[in-house]
């Protein structure tokens, strides 16, 4: 049917341009025309659907191209405030963990510090001879006399009194003891190291003439407070010259509990 209407069609503009050439013709814009007014006849315009068409494209592809852009924010915000919450809670772990650090470093220092204040405490010697004078000679005596060292060579710890000769022990522990005694004969030379009023050890040499040599050491336990000390032979004699001959020494070998 349409192919029927369309030759029609073209019969019908053939006559008349015939009609025209005939009666003068027409020119080839009128031509032009008279062939789109029929076809626009034949094929009405359809600018509203096409215009529709259009716009919808053009929707589409801004959907496409432009996403949401609050969803976007939303999403943006939330990221962030995840983040934030994170940061607080690295902040809040650094500064546990710093106080920590503190508190380990300040029980470090304490501990070094009472370490440092025992080991000040352990820090237990004397030695002494017994006269500073070039040369003295002491006893006999009829009873025992407790001897005083006066030359102090070392006294760490301060446990020593030269002015007494008695060493007082300022914590428990095992201490370790030694003499010398020198002497000219006669009489014998002899000199006892005494712990609490009983005697521990002695040194003694005898004799007839001549010079008179003996030394002697102990091990001791010693509680806080108990006292060492040397003690002179009733009826000896011994002699010193700036040699210090005759000397007295402890210190302290480890503590007890």
């Amino acid at each position: 049917m349409k192919a029927l209407v369309c030759i029609l069609l073209l019969l019908e503009t053939f006559v008349f341009v015939v009609q025209q050439q005939v009666d003068g013709g027409l020119n080839e814009n009128e031509i032009s025309q008279q062939i789109s007014s029929e076809d626009g006849r034949q094929n009405p315009p359809q600018t509203d659907t096409l215009r529709a068409e259009a716009s919808t494209d053009r929707q589409q592809y801004c959907h496409l191209c432009f996403p949401d852009i609050h969803a976007a924010l939303r999403e943006l915000t939330a990221t962030v405030t995840e983040q934030k919450g994170n940061i607080r809670a690295l902040e809040t772990r650094l500064m546990d963990e710093m106080k920590k650090k503190n508190e380990e470093i300040s029980n470090l220092t304490l501990g070094q510090e009472e370490l440092r204040k025992e080991n000040r405490d352990r820090e237990i010697a004397f030695s002494a001879g017994l006269t500073q004078s070039s040369s003295e000679y002491i006893g006999p005596f009829t009873t025992h006399i407790t001897l005083t060292y006066r030359n102090v060579f070392t006294n760490i710890g301060n446990a020593y009194n030269p002015i007494t000769g008695v060493f007082t022990a300022p914590l428990k522990g095992a201490y370790m003891f030694r003499i010398s005694v020198f002497g000219i004969a006669p009489p014998s030379a002899a000199a006892d190291i005494i712990k609490n009023g009983k005697t521990m050890v002695i040194a003694h040499e005898y004799q007839p003439y001549g010079e008179l040599n003996s030394s002697n050491g102990v091990v001791l336990i010693l509680e806080v407070g108990d006292v060492v000390y040397v003690r002179l032979g009733s009826g000896t004699r011994i002699y010193d010259t700036h040699n210090n001959r005759n000397t007295f020494s402890g210190y302290l070998l480890f503590p007890l509990k």
